[in-house]
């Protein structure tokens, strides 16, 4: 069987979907997307990514394409349509089709697309067993923190730690990690404090980093907000990403160079378990 996705309004099979060749998400990538991860059939931290969509569509000036409680009402439509349990919801919002032109359209309406995807979230193998990280050169631009469509960088720095034997990318810029392809980074020091770089232009404020952020505060963990470099990254006791299809984690080497024990540490383990916990406590 074929999946149900959502194309401006309808439901329909995903080989019936269409949007226009003049849809300037496909000629400009000017478009911004929100991923919710499902697990038991519920979505997790789901507010706080609509509420992200929000402020991503309001630094493009993108309208809203329909109200939260519409996007909900699809969102859990698609989950019950297509039988998911455990995987995530994937939500796009174009500016819309208009002649090609660099300009914004004065009149466009904006697009929305959403579907389903199957993962194994809980009991990823990369939780259990941690993951290797290759650094490569930040070559993004600027307005990092707008979730938008424009991934091209990201999937090649993913591509590239996949060539060199890694599962994932850091990127690094001025010697600085900045954050992953598709996710935030994080150490822990000699002394136990976890690191993680400042909200800003330069990285994506990760809705799953924020979650990770209260747990440290509520375990009594401390925490430091300020920008790394790969040598202190080397040095830590442990590392570990975040994102809303990883939830937590750990990184056991970076660049080849094994962290703390080469093994996945305590502080990430207790992080993935308080916040899949505590995410599903909230689950709409």
């Amino acid at each position: 069987m074929s999946r149900t996705v959502y194309v401006n309004g309808e439901f329909v099979a995903e080989e019936n979907a269409t949007i226009s060749i003049f849809d300037r998400g496909f000629l400009f990538a000017d478009a911004v997307y929100e991923v919710s991860s499902v697990i038991d059939g519920k979505l997790l931290d789901n507010a706080r990514h609509l509420a992200r969509l929000h402020r991503s569509l309001g630094e493009l000036k993108i309208p809203a394409p329909d109200t939260d409680e519409n996007i909900l009402r699809v969102q859990k439509e698609l989950i019950q349509r297509n039988s998911l349990t455990e995987g995530a919801v994937y939500l796009q919002v174009t500016r819309g089709a208009a002649e090609r032109d660099f300009a914004f359209p004065k009149n466009a309406q904006p697009g929305i697309v959403m579907f389903t995807q199957a993962k194994q979230l809980r009991d990823s193998p990369q939780a259990k067993n941690g993951i290797a990280i290759a650094t490569m050169p930040d070559i993004r631009w600027k307005r990092r923190d707008i979730k938008t469509v424009g991934l091209l960088a990201q999937s090649m720095a993913k591509q590239a730690a996949l060539d060199a034997g890694a599962v994932d990318a850091w990127m690094v810029e001025d010697g600085f990690v900045t954050e992953g392809s598709s996710n935030n980074a994080f150490i822990v020091d000699k002394n136990g404090t976890i690191i993680t770089r400042q909200l800003g232009n330069d990285i994506l404020h990760g809705i799953t980093r924020a979650s990770i952020l209260k747990l440290t505060e509520a375990e009594n963990i401390k925490l430091e907000e300020r920008a790394f470099t790969v040598a202190e990254a080397l040095q830590a006791q442990e590392a570990f990403i975040t994102s809303a299809s990883t939830f937590v984690w750990p990184v056991i080497s970076i660049d080849g160079h094994s962290i703390g024990d080469g093994k996945p540490g305590p502080v990430a383990g207790r992080l993935r378990e308080l916040y899949i916990d505590t995410a599903l406590q909230a689950a709409e």
